[in-house]
């Protein structure tokens, strides 16, 4: 494996904060147990960027704001399919805050995401209307950083999602598999590798990129 370069390497951690924690709104089994790993992979890392759902009260994309309707349902919003979440991620909230354990300050930038009332984001580079930009293409483009690793919460839906739109627009991407964890949401985890595996994103173990 090429070492980390300082001038095109960066390392991406996405959404690894107290909701997607156990004791969280939306816990990923496991999702703490990451955490000195990617604290390890960013120590090592020339560049650091992290994602933070962001959510204001009442987002489209909880349950809770749609009359009858229960968390992991779905239901058609005018971007397409919209999987119902518990509400997680509030803005301001203990669970939007980042793991306590989380060694964060090493960040260039951190990128919100889900901020819209009326639309999730899952991607670190678009909202899930597939259109609408973060920004993060554009800020990882001028500093030339072309070559991405990413590490997170959760592997088939965030960690997923921004590794597919990474190699749509050209990036290099890797993800550290043992540094992510799943929610499995009806085989979504099988269907998320299949789809990464087939759009060229690497899928390591920490020990290869170590080496």
């Amino acid at each position: 494996m090429t070492a980390a370069s300082p001038d095109t390497d960066a390392l991406i951690v996405i959404d690894v904060q107290n909701d997607f924690c156990p004791g969280g709104a939306l816990a990923v089994a496991g999702g703490d147990e990451i955490v000195p790993l990617v604290n390890r992979l960013i120590s090592a890392s020339p560049h650091v960027v992290l994602t933070q759902d962001w959510h204001p009260a009442g987002h489209s994309s909880f349950a809770s704001v749609h009359a009858g309707k229960a968390p992991f349902g779905s239901i058609e919003l005018p971007y397409g399919a919209q999987t119902l979440w518990p509400d997680h991620c509030v803005q301001g909230t203990r669970g939007a805050e980042f793991h306590g354990n989380l060694a964060w300050t090493k960040a260039e930038l951190v990128i919100r995401k889900g901020f819209r009332p009326a639309i999730d984001s899952y991607s670190a580079f678009f909202e899930n209307d597939r259109t609408t930009p973060t920004g993060l293409a554009g800020y990882l483009r001028e500093r030339g950083l072309s070559r991405l690793t990413l590490v997170g919460l959760a592997t088939d839906f965030c960690v997923a999602y921004s590794a597919l739109d990474a190699r749509r627009l050209g990036f290099d991407t890797r993800v550290i598999m043992d540094a992510c964890r799943a929610i499995d949401l009806g085989g979504s985890l099988q269907d998320a590798v299949g789809k990464m595996q087939a759009a060229g994103v690497k899928l390591l173990e920490s020990a290869a990129f170590a080496a």
